[in-house]
C-alpha cells in the first residue's frame, strides 16, 4: 500500500538500528523514505546479508549508513545514530524498529504531535490490549510502566516502545548510557528528570505469525539488565529525579512569571 509523503521538515530525519534484519530492512527503509525525506540506518554488527542490503541503498544521498563491528547492542546503535543526527544538524529523529513492526504511514502522527509540542520527546505507544501482542511484552510493559511512574512520577502508557520521536536541542545532547535493550526506558527517565515534556501518542503495530518473528532479545540476561536498571534508577530518583524535577518545576513558573507567560525549554 503506497505511503503519502509529508510535509516533514528538511531537519527531521528517521534514525533505524538494525542488526540481522535483513529480509525486512530495504523495506522498512524504502517506506520511510516515502514519509521522510532522510533516513539514517545504524548497522550494529549485523552477521546476515545486512551488508549487502545496505549496499544497495547508499546510492540513495537521503540514505546515510552508519557501521561498526562488533555488535554492541540497541542502545549504542541509538547513541550512534543520535550523534550523526546532530552532527549532520537534523534537529528531530524519529526512531522505528527494522524488523517490519513499526508502520511508516505513523510516522506523522508522531510529527503531527511535535507541531503541537515542539520541545516534547513525542512516544508512540502500542494498544497492551492488542490481541497479537505476546503475553510476556504485555506483562513486561505493564511492570516496566510502573517503574517509571515511581521513578518520575509521569505515566506513560508504554514506556517500551522503540517508535519516537526525540527532539535534539531541548534534550540538550541527552544520550542512552547503556548500551542494550535497557537505553530506551533510562533514556525516558533523564529526560523527564531534565523536564522534558514526554507525549504518547496512539500507533499501529504489526505482529508476525508465532515463529517468523527475529527478536534479539535475552529473557534471561536483559531481564536482570532491566532489573538492575530499575533499581539504580529509584535510588537516583530520590537522590537526583525528583530534586531535578522539584527545582526545574519552580524554575518555569518564574519563567513563566516574568516573561509574560513564556517558558523556557528544558536543559
Amino acid at each position: 500500500m503506497p505511503i503519502s509523503p509529508l510535509n516533514t521538515s528538511p531537519r527531521t530525519c528517521v534514525l533505524i538500528p538494525t542488526y540481522n534484519h535483513a529480509p525486512t530492512l530495504r523495506a522498512v527503509v524504502e517506506d520511510a523514505l516515502r514519509v521522510c525525506p532522510h533516513v539514517i540506518v545504524v548497522d550494529d554488527g549485523s552477521t546476515d546479508s545486512t551488508a549487502q542490503v545496505l549496499q544497495q541503498l547508499v546510492g540513495n544521498h537521503r540514505v546515510e549508513v552508519v557501521a561498526h563491528q562488533p555488535n554492541r547492542g540497541k542502545g549504542y546503535a541509538l547513541r550512534a545514530g543520535l550523534n550523526r543526527a546532530w552532527t549532520l544538524g537534523f534537529e528531530h529523529v524519529v526512531t522505528m524498529d527494522s524488523d517490519g513492526q513499526h508502520l511508516a504511514a505513523d510516522i506523522g502522527k508522531l510529527l503531527t504531535a511535535s507541531q503541537q509540542h515542539p520541545h516534547a520527546l513525542i512516544v508512540g505507544s502500542r494498544s497492551l490490549s492488542h490481541k497479537h501482542m505476546p503475553q510476556g511484552n504485555r506483562i513486561a510493559n505493564r511492570l516496566s510502566n510502573f517503574w517509571f511512574a515511581v521513578q518520575t512520577g509521569h505515566r506513560l502508557p508504554d514506556t517500551q516502545t522503540g517508535f519516537r520521536l526525540y527532539p535534539l536541542e531541548c534534550m540538550c545532547r541527552l544520550r542512552p548510557l547503556f548500551n542494550r535493550y535497557e537505553a530506551e526506558l533510562e533514556l525516558l527517565v533523564r529526560a523527564a528528570w531534565r523536564g522534558v515534556e514526554l507525549v504518547p501518542v496512539g500507533i499501529n503495530v504489526v505482529y508476525p505469525p508465532k515463529g517468523e518473528r527475529v527478536s534479539h532479545f535475552k529473557p534471561t540476561i536483559d531481564f536482570v539488565r532491566i532489573s538492575l536498571l530499575n533499581t539504580a534508577l529509584c535510588v537516583l530518583a530520590v537522590l537526583y529525579g525528583y530534586p531535578r524535577m522539584g527545582i526545574q518545576h519552580l524554575v518555569s513558573r518564574w519563567h513563566h512569571k516574568t516573561e509574560g507567560g513564556i517558558t523556557a525549554p528544558p536543559c
